[in-house]
């Protein structure tokens, strides 16, 4: 209850900034929303985009779930809550970058190297849109190696941002210089925050500060 009894508090602190101020920025987000960055980010509770990249009310529109995957594009009447995200945020709000954003030490991805999320009813399921990703991982590292997980967190990224070029009207946008994706990844190890570059293959320091982490993978 003492939790609880601190995000109440925090609502308040919340109410004090964002509405009772002069200059509150919901006095024009109360009549619509217009980011231009749409953020695919994991549930996992130390990895809130809007922390980690300091945003204000407004400034991301933001789908989270297990292992911030994207999945193919399935136009089947399933249910498919990232590829409605996806295309209100691309078609509606016509958001100019797309940020694909996974991190270390990730659940969901342990739980797809060693098998166990196949016990989940729901996680198996999803996570298996990694597969493919995880059969490459496994030529090179052991499952129970430290660096398999950090090398499928990083493919997990990659295998996303290959995702989101299946969906016709985002691939589009993309061809038309409308709309860019960017692959990041966040280690938690060492407070630093990576970008996927195409022309090294790999993963580097967008603000580099705290040293990298000396078990860090290239993804090729």
């Amino acid at each position: 209850m003492q939790k609880i009894r601190d995000f109440i508090l925090g609502f308040k602190s919340f109410q004090d900034i964002y509405f009772c101020r002069e200059g509150s920025p919901f006095q024009e987000l109360r009549s619509g929303q217009a980011p231009s960055t749409l953020v695919v980010a994991c549930c996992d509770s130390r990895t809130d985009p809007s922390l980690i990249m300091q945003c204000e009310p407004g400034d991301i529109f933001v789908v989270r779930n297990i292992a911030n995957i994207v999945p193919p594009y399935e136009p089947d009447p399933g249910r498919h809550g990232v590829s409605a995200a996806l295309e209100y945020a691309v078609l509606s709000l016509e958001v100019q970058d797309i940020i694909i954003l996974g991190h270390s030490s990730c659940g969901g991805i342990r739980a797809l190297l060693d098998g166990s999320a196949r016990d989940g009813e729901f996680v198996g399921p999803w996570i298996s849109i990694l597969d493919s990703a995880r059969n490459q991982v496994l030529k090179n590292f052991d499952p129970s190696d430290e660096k398999a997980a950090t090398a499928l967190e990083m493919a997990g990224v990659l295998t996303s941002m290959e995702n989101l070029l299946t969906f016709p009207w985002l691939a589009e946008r993309v061809t038309q210089g409308k709309l860019t994706i960017h692959g990041w990844y966040f280690d938690m190890a060492c407070g630093q925050l990576f970008s996927y570059l195409p022309q090294t293959r790999s993963f580097e320091p967008l603000a580099p500060r705290c040293p990298p982490r000396k078990d860090m993978v290239d993804v090729t």
